[in-house]
């Protein structure tokens, strides 16, 4: 009993330690410097000048960018016409009652009367009523299910909720950052006539009720928002509707041929018709909700943008303005997992509980920040006639991947790579089969845009640096000169972040954000050691690291690429000068990055479709040199690369395509066969090369380990049943290497529908549902370590 006080009073004093270093800022005297806010800061969010560039000229002004943020929960005496004591006191509430509401009048009468709900009628009441009479009962159907999609919105509930989240916004963030400049940019579209149509991510739950505040607080009146009816319970819906809510009626979703789908889809198409034509916004979130395991892409968001552009095709507006909007936090306040299951419908009491939890757990101590970006907006007519130019062939990643895989065929063919995982459902069953590509494809180019604009926020910044740079454990002031570094480079690639301040002061906030997976521990010399808490903590680091990586994407792939040339020539664990002797052609890179490129999902990479994946690889390549880590290597006697003054003109055609255009002067890829690279010497160039390979590395590890269940799985299985399977695998894996990154139920489902296109996985239909097999072909150990081999020479250990 002493030895066991002794260990507890020791343990105690320990905790005080270490909570006194959090408190006291660190204990520490250190310079506070500002080393990059406001030297660059870089305007994100432009539009595609390929596929829109009318748009991409006049809605956007220099101006705007020197106009700044604004905090938009930040209401004082000053955002109210009034003055005094007690405005100071009740200015939230003066607030929301100064916000202008338009009146918002769902029309039951127009949608009755619309074209499509009058074409469905006499199927639905044969030798019914007389001519242009609806029978009563087809009226009740149709108002049955014009009250399962929306409800007129109530000004004085807007306000009321308007006010409620006023406060509780300023008790979860310490702010909630707007660009004035986006937002001059979103009116000067709403002035020119056309609808505003929101494209978002979805982060959280939260975003659904955040986004409309922030554009109610700015003018823009009441925004109509999208919901997935499956996360809401039927109160929960019969509220959100009231405050501006859209919601699919299930009937919907029912076969082509049942009258009950064609009556519901014409309602829905009449509902989307009359809300464009009266100017509301609307806002749909491209991405699933947070915590469903699935595909990126919505496949409810994209229902709800082809109801969009077929209203557009149709002719009932002449053009809609899609805004793609983009929403970070420094941490997401969504309830834990045990308050309630991701799969399960949000009721009102389990919403409520989930509110008090989080200003319970996270207090004046852990208040994060939150950025709303806003992209510039661009006109839906012009890119559906300048984006049907860019389609061309495609292959699955069975004809592209598997006899590389197999060791049948060394050449990859040349065409783009078909992997498409989100469903096709509900009213967008019932488009052309071109439409159904446009949408697709415009789905995935806003969100290719909201990902590109969206802030990088300081905890995504250190958990990188933690992971992937420093996981053995850093001291605080080498943590500080390496967050600027980072800072500074994610800045250069023309990414935005979310936080300025005081460098010491940005460091502590963060670490105090992620505090329950991280230690600090005091070190003889006065410094502080910051090490990570091992366990399953750092699968939540790796998730927050991911909103890192599309700034460094490119330069991931092209180093993961490079170490795989490198791996089969020079020993991994041999110096860097000796890596740097290997000569690396220009037709091998181009080779390796096009194999990862294929095998890496189309939900990460997010290409745009007007870009082909050779000018991709360009761009990988460009960047590889543009950051130093590849020099080019001229062979002697040939003309230098930069001798472009004796270059004669060729006898082939000088105008191209113009997706073939780059921003590199080697664009014919048949002169690629003599240039040649080799790694650079730098002193930087090691630790920077091992840092982007790593930036990969969970994604690949989950691939790797998937490759190595193959022969331990129990098939035949559901997708969702054998996901459950190499899940466990993972979780038990991890226990043993320590590596808890790769521990994710995305990963796991990513590997095994990866697994299905490849052909490594068949889905074979069941009276059960549809169940997975074994392919023939991988059935063999031989081929499964093939496969394994083949993942495992991009991952650098």
């Amino acid at each position: 009993m002493l030895e066991a006080r002794l260990q507890s009073q020791q343990r105690s004093s320990q905790n005080g330690r270490e909570t006194s270093l959090w408190s006291s800022g660190f204990g520490m005297k250190l310079e506070a410097v500002t080393p990059f806010l406001g030297k660059y800061r870089p305007f994100v969010g432009r539009c595609c000048q390929t596929c829109t560039p009318k748009s991409w000229e006049s809605l956007f002004h220099r101006s705007i960018m020197d106009l700044g943020f604004c905090n938009v929960i930040q209401v004082k005496e000053e955002s109210t016409r009034f003055r005094g004591w007690l405005v100071r006191r009740l200015c939230y509430f003066l607030w929301s009652l100064e916000q202008h509401i338009p009146p918002c009048q769902d029309a039951p009468q127009k949608v009755m009367e619309s074209t499509g709900v009058q074409n469905v009628i006499p199927g639905r009441a044969p030798g019914g009523a007389g001519e242009g009479q609806v029978p009563s009962h087809v009226k009740r159907e149709v108002q049955h299910i014009l009250g399962h999609i929306q409800a007129p919105p109530r000004p004085f509930l807007l306000r009321l909720v308007s006010w409620a989240l006023l406060r509780i916004l300023n008790c979860l963030f310490l702010n909630v950052q707007l660009h004035k400049g986006q937002m001059k940019m979103v009116h000067k579209a709403a002035q020119a006539g056309s609808p505003l149509v929101l494209l978002s991510t979805h982060k959280s739950l939260l975003d659904g009720i955040l986004l409309p505040f922030v554009l109610l607080s700015q003018g823009l009146g009441v925004l109509r928002v999208a919901w997935d009816p499956r996360t809401c319970s039927p109160i929960l819906r019969a509220l959100l509707k009231k405050l501006g809510g859209l919601f699919l009626p299930p009937e919907a979703n029912l076969s082509l041929d049942s009258s009950e789908g064609v009556l519901a889809r014409a309602v829905v198409h009449a509902a989307v018709e009359q809300l464009l034509v009266s100017g509301q916004p609307l806002l749909i979130f491209l991405e699933e909700p947070p915590g469903a395991q699935g595909p990126r892409l919505s496949a409810l968001g994209q229902t709800w943008l082809g109801l969009v552009v077929q209203a557009v095709q149709v002719g009932i507006v002449p053009d809609a303005m899609l805004v793609p909007v983009a929403i970070t936090y420094d941490l997401v306040p969504d309830a834990p997992r045990d308050t309630y299951h991701a799969s399960a419908p949000l009721g009102l009491w389990t919403g409520a509980l989930a509110v008090l939890w989080s200003l319970r757990g996270w207090g004046c101590s852990r208040r994060a920040c939150v950025r709303v970006h806003l992209a510039q907006p661009f006109s839906l007519h012009e890119y559906t006639v300048n984006a049907r130019s860019c389609w061309g062939s495609r292959q699955t990643l069975e004809q592209l991947l598997q006899p590389i895989v197999l060791g049948q065929c060394t050449v990859v063919p040349d065409t783009e790579k078909v992997q498409e995982w989100t469903p096709v459902t509900g009213p967008l069953l019932a488009l052309k089969e071109e439409d159904q590509l446009l949408v697709r494809r415009l789905s995935c180019h806003v969100l290719n845009a909201c990902v590109a604009s969206s802030a990088v926020m300081s905890t995504a910044i250190m958990a990188t640096l933690l992971l992937f740079k420093h996981q053995k454990g850093v001291c605080l002031s080498q943590l500080l000169g390496e967050f600027s570094w980072l800072t500074e480079e994610t800045l250069l690639r023309g990414f935005d972040v979310g936080f300025s301040g005081q460098l010491q002061c940005l460091v502590q906030h963060t670490l105090s954000l992620l505090r329950p997976h991280v230690a600090l521990l005091r070190v003889q010399q006065g410094d502080l050691l910051v090490v990570l808490r091992p366990g399953p903590g750092l699968a939540h680091l790796a998730r927050l690291s991911s909103e890192m990586l599309p700034a460094f994407l490119s330069e991931a792939v092209g180093a993961c690429a490079v170490w795989g040339l490198l791996v089969g020539r020079v020993l991994p664990e041999g110096p860097w000068e000796l890596q740097g002797i290997e000569l690396l052609s220009q037709n091998q890179l181009y080779h390796q990055i096009l194999l990862l490129m294929h095998l890496l999902p189309q939900d990460l990479l997010l290409l745009q479709p007007c870009q082909s994946s050779y000018c991709y690889c360009q761009e990988v390549l460009d960047r590889l040199i543009q950051c130093g880590l590849l020099v080019a290597e001229e062979t002697p006697g040939s003309r230098p690369a930069c001798d472009t003054g004796r270059r004669r003109l060729s006898a082939k055609l000088l105008w191209k395509p113009s997706g073939d255009f780059t921003d590199s002067d080697s664009d014919d890829f048949e002169e690629a066969e003599g240039r040649y690279f080799r790694l650079s010497q730098q002193s930087r160039c090691p630790d920077f090369f091992l840092f982007l390979c790593r930036l990969l590395s969970p994604l690949l590890k989950a691939f790797a380990q998937a490759a190595t269940f193959l022969h331990q799985g129990q098939l035949p299985d559901t997708e969702s049943g054998y996901a459950e399977q190499l899940l466990r695998f993972l979780e038990a894996t991890a226990q043993e290497e320590g590596f808890f990154e790769c521990v994710d139920p995305n990963l796991a489902i990513s590997a095994v529908w990866t697994f299905r296109d490849l052909g490594v996985l068949q889905q074979v239909p069941s009276p059960a549902g549809p169940m997975l097999h074994l392919s023939p072909t991988f059935a063999s150990r031989d081929n499964q370590e093939k496969l394994e081999r083949f993942i495992r020479q991009f991952i650098c250990n």
